[in-house]
């Protein structure tokens, strides 16, 4: 089944692709969720018609990207949490927690952007990919620390 993505799918292509999907995946959930519509002659004139919005929509998304990049490269957060014996966190950093400290630098960003293969549950540094938009990610350290109790 051929369809023309109206939004950029992440494992598929971006906005304007025209892509080669299984049936069920089109009819089940491109088409509904309004991700994709069918590549028949009246949507790929349209499509032909609105390259040029499309590119400059691209665009905009490259630039914005490449400056969240710029302003998360090479930052460090610093989280403190409940530790026990052998710096073992009672619980576990998650990436919700890593999304709330980056908003209180002014950095907003999603939690499903942070790119945690699974939680932290130690003590020390780690190295978090975060995506920031249009197949680009960015590193930031996270280092943690124990919470100090009054």
């Amino acid at each position: 089944m051929e369809l023309i993505l109206k939004k950029t799918v992440d494992t598929l292509g971006e906005e304007g692709d025209l892509v080669k999907v299984k049936p069920g995946y089109g009819r089940n959930y491109l088409i509904p969720k309004k991700m994709a519509v069918l590549a028949n002659k009246a949507n790929l004139t349209l499509l032909e018609q609105e390259k040029a919005v499309i590119e400059t929509r691209r665009e905009k998304q490259r630039q914005e990207a490449e400056t969240l990049s710029k302003k998360i490269s090479g930052s460090s957060i610093t989280i403190q949490h409940r530790a026990g014996e052998e710096e073992k966190l009672f619980g576990s950093v998650t990436a919700a927690d890593i999304a709330e400290k980056l908003a209180e630098l002014d950095i907003q960003v999603d939690k499903k952007n942070v790119l945690l293969t699974e939680p932290i549950k130690t003590l020390g540094e780690a190295i978090v990919p975060i995506k920031v938009g249009y197949q680009m990610t960015s590193d930031i350290t996270v280092t943690i620390v124990p919470l100090e109790t009054e």
